[in-house]
């Protein structure tokens, strides 16, 4: 079955369909186009329109657009519309129309992403899933997630995410979920925003969009519950609360090894165990309220939990590898790449998580192996940015770090709080410290590259890679 036909597409956004087209997908990029998809030609960065010609010589169905771009043939496969974004938002709204699907919808200041994609492990064993390949979860890609939506799927995950007030009620609104999770309220983006409490009033606003009958599912140990509650009661017909010591679903027996986190999930309906397929109580924390959606879908929990374990982290947002060095004489580091996104509270997660590894011992040069950080700037803070990042001098899993190299202009205040013992380098850019790249580890460390995506930490990660070749860790530690 098509994903949209030309005359589906035209009655869903009022526009002119040229030709009898049908399209099995929709894309806004030239370079991961897919034979028959409808190529969106939004205006962003670059205007799409630019590229319509490419789309359709790559085997484009067609092209939604304002206009016939010049050099596009007068036959060319087109959907012509008013505004292209408003178009892509009507394909969105006719999507979730004419589906049955349950609909998830996930917000919070850190573990968007983490979350949605548990949700899709847990979900797909039990039904045709539908969720977002990447981070699409701003003004044009919670439209296309929802245009993206096949008319037979049973589930679908669509992530809401904002930089500034007002931006989550109006996708809220298009996804309409049927479950609505917030995973936490931080301090992140606090350039847009004069308070934690006010950012938790734009997270609380998906709410907004939950369908009659609808589940709000949040923390229930922050200091700003209080304002998620009140919004929740408000607008949903079912409350619970998630949390590590309180709430409806709560942790028990944590513990976390290098490739996965295990614990006790304590619930109305009872314990049971489970786990993911990553190091990190904020992974754990989080898998709660993925497996209290399971409960509200009336989920199999056996098979919820099972499948919840095939969950891993995609590469940057936590993933742990050992790098061999040096097969012959043994000789390796591992490494944990976080270096996606940075905000205090994601820090202070990935400080824990490596803070709780061991490290291999008496295989390197000083015997002892270590934990090394190497921490890029946590941007979109606004005035408190030089705080926050003093801040982490005090967090307490620094205590079990043994060396911590800085990358940043912000990272300077987290470099000058640092005691002397604990200092590395500090660089203003991550290229600088790429050529250091051999000198910041030892066989038998641990290596943590954590920072927000535009630090450009990742070319410290890609560097280290390079030192040798990558395998999954040793089971060798556990908490």
């Amino acid at each position: 079955m098509a994903l949209w036909t030309a005359q589906d597409a035209a009655a869903a956004t009022g526009g002119q369909a040229v030709g009898d087209w049908q399209a099995n997908g929709l894309s806004i990029d030239t370079r991961s186009l897919q034979k028959g998809d409808l190529f969106i030609a939004l205006k962003d960065q670059r205007d799409g329109h630019d590229f319509v010609a490419q789309a359709l010589a790559k085997g484009a169905a067609a092209a939604l657009v304002t206009h016939r771009p010049e050099g596009v043939a007068e036959d060319a496969p087109l959907l012509i519309v008013p505004d292209v974004l408003q178009a892509l938002e009507a394909l969105a709204r006719a999507a979730r129309a004419r589906t049955s699907a349950k609909i998830i919808g996930v917000t919070g200041s850190v573990g968007k992403t983490s979350t949605k994609d548990m949700l899709g492990a847990m979900l797909s064993g039990q039904g045709k899933t539908h969720i977002a390949a990447a981070s699409f979860n701003n003004h044009w890609g919670v439209p296309l997630t929802l245009a993206r939506m096949p008319q037979d799927a049973d589930f679908a995950v669509i992530e809401i995410g904002m930089n500034h007030p007002g931006e989550i009620a109006p996708l809220a609104r298009l996804a309409r979920p049927h479950v609505a999770i917030i995973t936490i309220v931080a301090p992140a983006h606090l350039e847009a925003f004069a308070s934690v409490a006010e950012i938790a009033h734009e997270k609380a606003a998906i709410f907004d969009g939950l369908e009659p009958g609808g589940t709000a599912i949040l923390r229930g140990d922050l200091e700003t519950s209080a304002i998620l509650l009140d919004a929740a009661r408000a607008k949903a017909a079912k409350v619970l609360t998630f949390g590590e010591e309180s709430g409806d679903y709560t942790l028990s027996d944590l513990r976390i090894g290098p490739e996965a986190s295990c614990a006790r999930l304590r619930a109305p309906q009872g314990e049971r165990l489970f786990k993911v397929g990553s190091p990190g109580r904020h992974f754990a924390v989080n898998a709660l309220a993925v497996l209290a959606t399971g409960d509200v879908l009336g989920l199999d929990p056996t098979i919820a939990a099972h499948d919840l374990g095939r969950w891993q982290p995609p590469a940057g947002r936590g993933t742990r590898e050992r790098i061999m060095v040096d097969p012959i004489e043994d000789r390796f580091f591992d490494l944990i790449d976080d270096a996606f996104n940075a905000n205090p509270a994601s820090m202070a997660a990935s400080l824990a998580v490596l803070a709780a590894a061991e490290p291999t011992h008496g295989v390197g040069s000083v015997g002892k192996g270590r934990r090394v950080a190497i921490l890029g700037d946590m941007l979109e803070l606004g005035p408190q940015e030089t705080a926050l990042h003093q801040a982490i001098a005090a967090l307490p899993a620094l205590r079990y770090i043994d060396v911590i190299h800085c990358v940043g202009p912000r990272m300077k205040a987290l470099y000058a709080s640092l005691p002397q013992s604990k200092r590395g380098d500090w660089v203003e850019t991550a290229t600088e410290l790429v050529p250091k790249a051999r000198r910041l580890f030892d066989a038998g460390d641990i290596l943590l590259v954590k920072g927000s995506k535009g630090i450009k930490v990742s070319l410290v990660v890609d560097a280290l890679r390079k030192l040798g070749q990558s395998q999954p860790p040793r089971m060798n530690e556990a908490e």
